[in-house]
């Protein structure tokens, strides 16, 4: 794929020196997988999963993971690789992309790095590393009595006073998460948003994000909501949980996991679990859009329809020397 560079900015002709990945981002269920697998058939690439929760074996329904016959079409890697209960931390999903990507790379592949969270996917692209503060059992074990005693809603707006940028990106439910910023910032006293290490990208980033309008967006989650419990996300939760998996665990705090366990339980039944899993899923599209912005001018977004695939195509040929 080779193009003419002497009409781009010299800081992109300067990028090309790098070695090429793609990005490609958008809101849950905007159809990331199968555009992603269309675009690695056309360019001869790879997919690198950004998505934590297809890490984990055995849970496959709840989180849409790409069936068989998807991965089939063109590799995919970091899909399956851990147990539900040996928790991939974001350094060392840094560590396993950019291997994966440096080795796509030795084959002349394209790497395309597909979904995920803000923070996995800066993580990769823009060198981000965590906070290098050891954990204070102490200090985690009082948070989580506090968490016990006063909700996971309080713990999150202690978090809001501190830090309110950190609180902004962090999902209210997801109180293991809120516990580690509150541990960053009492330990350090400094605000957790604030201890990133940040260094130049080492890839020339070709982003691509994808959008469809709003309501629509809302129907095609409805409509995977509903066609993950026709294919057995209560027996995939219960069947999890029988291997002796613990509901506690970060993996089963997910969307639609936790809902389903409490199916299991018998605290809900199937209807109310879709309701649930609604309201989560529109609030967690609204907070995706907090990490990845339309006003960003490093993303270059597509509205799926027709034809999008073969116009993306084009974009990626025009900015990448591959």
């Amino acid at each position: 794929m080779q193009s003419e560079t002497s009409s781009l900015p010299p800081l992109l002709q300067g990028e090309r020196s790098k070695p090429p990945l793609v990005l490609i981002i958008g809101p849950t269920a905007v159809g990331k997988t199968e555009i992603a697998i269309q675009l690695a058939e056309r360019l001869n690439g790879e997919i690198v999963s950004a998505d934590s929760r297809l890490f984990y074996r055995g849970m496959d329904i709840g989180t849409a993971k790409p069936a068989h016959e998807e991965r089939e079409r063109v590799p995919h890697h970091l899909i399956d690789i851990a147990d539900p209960d040996k928790i991939l931390s974001l350094a060392v999903f840094q560590q396993k992309a950019r291997e994966t990507i440096a080795d796509i790379h030795t084959r002349n592949k394209l790497p395309f790095l597909v979904g995920g969270t803000g923070q996995y996917v800066r993580a990769v692209t823009q060198g981000w590393t965590p906070p290098e503060v050891e954990p204070d059992e102490r200090l985690r074990s009082e948070l989580e009595r506090m968490k016990e005693e006063r909700g996971v809603y309080w713990l999150h707006d202690k978090l809001k006073g501190f830090d309110p940028v950190a609180a902004e990106k962090i999902d209210a439910r997801n109180y293991r998460r809120t516990i580690r910023a509150l541990e960053v910032i009492l330990t350090t006293g400094r605000r957790f948003s604030e201890q990133r290490g940040q260094s130049d990208s080492p890839y020339h980033l070709v982003t691509i994000g994808l959008t469809r309008p709003r309501v629509e967006l809302y129907e095609r989650v409805d409509q995977r909501i509903e066609a993950m419990f026709a294919n057995g996300f209560v027996d995939e939760v219960r069947g999890l949980l029988a291997k002796g998996y613990s509901p506690s665990l970060p993996t089963l705090s997910a969307i639609g996991y936790r809902e389903c366990i409490r199916v299991v339980n018998g605290e809900i039944n199937e209807e109310q679990a879709k309701a649930e899993i609604r309201r989560a899923t529109r609030v967690f599209v609204r907070r995706q859009a907090n990490w990845f912005k339309e006003s960003d001018p490093n993303i270059n977004w597509f509205r799926v329809q027709d034809r999008v695939v073969e116009d993306i195509v084009k974009n990626i040929r025009r900015l990448v020397d591959f």
